[in-house]
Order: structure tokens, then C-alpha cells, then sequence
């Protein structure tokens, strides 16, 4: 499989631009990081042509099947814009740009918030706000995955996937199976070729 890599060269203000969005997309991080994959897409990929879809793509699954946190695909994605735009000094540019945007905002805005909601927890518009929050979180997560998804072609051609993306919820809505075991099955159908 040939991936295309996009080159490009970089200004200062467009490595602003990257850390100001940066800034963004850690406030908009409600539910983690991963629920602004599809911003991003649209941002790197679509609108700034910074990265390949395939090089995407390929930045988040090598952050998650990595251990560690799930924000390393932001370093991935900043190394990539990097060693598009110029080699491995400016690659590490990209991961510090990258990495820090997204981390010191929501970094700090949880910190003051968690000290805040702890003093007034018991308060009814807190309680309220936690409970509002969860519909927003599940469908950003739900748009999340059907960016990925949808990489994979036509949904015809995809089927195997959907299928099991769907018994995978059904099996965790229904039973209390550990998520382990069902990322190992999956990592078994597809290193089967089957998904």
C-alpha cells in the first residue's frame, strides 16, 4: 500500500495557526481528545492539505494500539506535519507545538474546574451540567468513529467491519465483558484478514 505523503513548507504563522488550533481542540476535548478527530480531519487533512488521510489515519492507530495514553496520536500527527514540512528538527517542533496546545488548556481548565466542582458539588446546576454533558460526549465519540469508518471505503465493501463494530456493542451493552477481550478478538479477526 503506497501512502502519499504531502510536502509542504511552513511559515512561522502557520505553526501559530497549528498551536491556536491546538488551543481549540483541547477545549473542545469533552470526553477526551479522541472526540475531536473529526475537527481535526477536517482541519489537517481537508482544509489545510498539512497531512494525507492515510497519514492520519495511520497516526491515530499507531497511537492506539501503542501503550499509553490516547493523546499520543496528537504527537504522531505533529510529527507528521513536521517531517512533511522539513525532517526530523522540524517533526519535533511539530510534536512540541502539537503536544502542548492540546495539553495546556484542558490541562488547566480541569485543574481549576475539578478544585471548583469539588467545593460545590452538591449544588443542582452541577449536578445538572454532568448530566448534560454525557449525550454530548457519546455523540462526539460516535462521530469519531465514523470518520475512521468511513476510511475504510464504501460500506458495502465494509461490511465486516460494521458487523463488528455492532456485535461489539451489543456484546458491551448486554454482558460484562472485560473491553480487553474484545480488542484481542478484534485483533484477531484482523490479523486474519476477515476485518
Amino acid at each position: 500500500m503506497m501512502i502519499e505523503i504531502p510536502s509542504h513548507v511552513l511559515q512561522w504563522s502557520d505553526w501559530l495557526d497549528l498551536f491556536l488550533h491546538q488551543l481549540l481542540f483541547s477545549l473542545m476535548s469533552v470526553g477526551g481528545v479522541v472526540s475531536t478527530l473529526p475537527e481535526m480531519h477536517r482541519y489537517l487533512v481537508d482544509q489545510q492539505h498539512w497531512l494525507s488521510d492515510a497519514q492520519f489515519n495511520a497516526s491515530i492507530a499507531v497511537a492506539q494500539a501503542a501503550p499509553g495514553p490516547n493523546i499520543l496520536f496528537v504527537a504522531l500527527i505533529g510529527w507528521n506535519i513536521g517531517m512533511n514540512a522539513g525532517g526530523l528538527s522540524i517533526a519535533l517542533l511539530g510534536v512540541l507545538i502539537s503536544m502542548v496546545g492540546i495539553l495546556l488548556p484542558s490541562s488547566t481548565l480541569a485543574y481549576l474546574m475539578a478544585r471548583w466542582g469539588h467545593r460545590n458539588r452538591e449544588l443542582r446546576s452541577i449536578r445538572a451540567f454532568k448530566q448534560g454533558m454525557s449525550p454530548i460526549v457519546v455523540a462526539l465519540l460516535i462521530s469519531t468513529g465514523w470518520i475512521l469508518a468511513s476510511a475504510q471505503g464504501e460500506f458495502a465493501r465494509a461490511w465486516p467491519l460494521w458487523l463488528a463494530t455492532a456485535v461489539t456493542a451489543l456484546i458491551l451493552w448486554r454482558w460484562k465483558v472485560h473491553l480487553l477481550w474484545l480488542l484481542a478478538a478484534g485483533a484477531i479477526l484482523g490479523g486474519l484478514g476477515w476485518i
